[in-house]
């Protein structure tokens, strides 16, 4: 089955095109205080290596602004920047102002019309792109108590409504992100606004949880939507590192065929029949293709059995035996090698490949 795509508004957040026929983009938001100088240069560093194509991050006040100007300044960003702005509109005027790609607020806590309005107006005089981001956890007050408490039709209605304030402001250079705690009010919320607009859409599920669990409920919801063909940009919001957040919305994005980045390892899950220590081969050579970026397929199986057969579409794989591993290159087996000697030759043909 292939994936047919929504078809979006293109937007641009600096140099990125976001929606239109653009490819899907993975990004993430850094958790170390702006203020912290080492820690902030060090994880932007780390999350531009991993392939994070969008970097947000969060300014709670003016001197948060100082220092993302010297972060912008320094060069240190070779991706768009996105300031991440709650409770104060001057906050994102100022974040603006210090050359920001893109700015990323939420109407229900920035102050109202007024100060929404201000806010567009400067990020439209100055090409900016913005983020309508809308959070079951701050959702206006007045539209939550119109609707009962339902959080569902609480978010649509703010979306859509906050749509109609930037159209009249002659504005058209935002993505919508509507994301819910809950798997299913997510998936939901976004079926409905995909049916109602053509904006391009930042999908993900907020607050999933630490690394298993919101891996999890990411991997449910994102993929229930993306296969649906909705969605421009994702994260993966793990109480967890940044980069594994980028690491795993490629995965995601990989396991429907939306993106081909670096190494794809299938592996078998073992059973009675394996006579080696399957998950250890496997860590090791996660680690000796940690820095491939060419996409490539490779496949680990602990027994005849889970063979080329049944990975015969990867690029390269290893087969154990009784006694002996097979390597195999697209499903044929190319060697037959002593199993204390196969990560060696797994390691010379992978190099041939690449």
């Amino acid at each position: 089955m292939k994936i047919i795509r929504k078809k979006t508004r293109e937007i641009k957040l600096g140099s990125l095109g976001i929606g239109g026929s653009n490819r899907i983009s993975v990004q993430s938001m850094t958790k170390s205080n702006i203020l912290n100088s080492i820690a902030i240069r060090a994880e932007i560093n780390e999350l531009i290596e991993c392939g994070c194509e969008v970097i947000r991050i969060a300014i709670p006040d003016k001197s948060a602004v100082s220092e993302l100007k010297k972060l912008i300044d320094s060069g240190i960003f070779r991706v768009p920047v996105v300031a991440d702005i709650h409770f104060d509109c001057t906050l994102a005027i100022d974040s603006i102002k210090a050359g920001v790609s893109g700015i990323r607020i939420n109407p229900g806590n920035i102050g109202g019309r007024e100060r929404t309005a201000k806010v567009i107006d400067y990020a439209k005089k100055n090409g900016i792109a913005v983020r309508l981001g809308i959070n079951s956890g701050s959702v206006d007050k007045k539209i939550l108590r119109k609707n009962n408490g339902n959080i569902k039709y609480s978010m649509i209605e703010s979306t859509i409504e906050n749509i109609k304030l930037f159209e009249n402001l002659d504005f058209y250079n935002f993505k919508i992100s509507a994301k819910a705690s809950s798997v299913i009010d997510t998936i939901s919320v976004y079926r409905t606004i995909s049916e109602k607009c053509r904006y391009p859409l930042h999908i993900g599920v907020t607050e999933a949880g630490p690394m298993i669990p919101g891996t999890v409920k990411s991997s449910v919801g994102l993929g229930i939507l993306l296969a649906e063909g909705i969605g421009d940009t994702i994260r993966v919001s793990l109480t967890d590192k940044s980069s594994e957040e980028v690491k795993i919305g490629y995965l995601i994005l990989d396991s429907l065929g939306l993106r081909n980045k670096g190494v794809n390892i299938v592996s078998c899950p073992t059973c009675g029949r394996t006579t080696v220590d399957l998950q250890s081969i496997v860590k090791q050579i996660e680690e000796m293709t940690g820095d491939i970026k060419k996409g490539l397929k490779l496949a680990v199986m602990g027994c005849i059995v889970n063979g080329p057969g049944e990975a015969k579409d990867a690029d390269l794989g290893i087969a154990f035996g009784k006694d002996r591993a097979a390597i195999f290159l697209k499903g044929s087996v190319i060697k037959r090698v002593k199993k204390d000697n196969v990560l060696k030759e797994f390691k010379n043909e992978l190099e041939k490949l690449l």
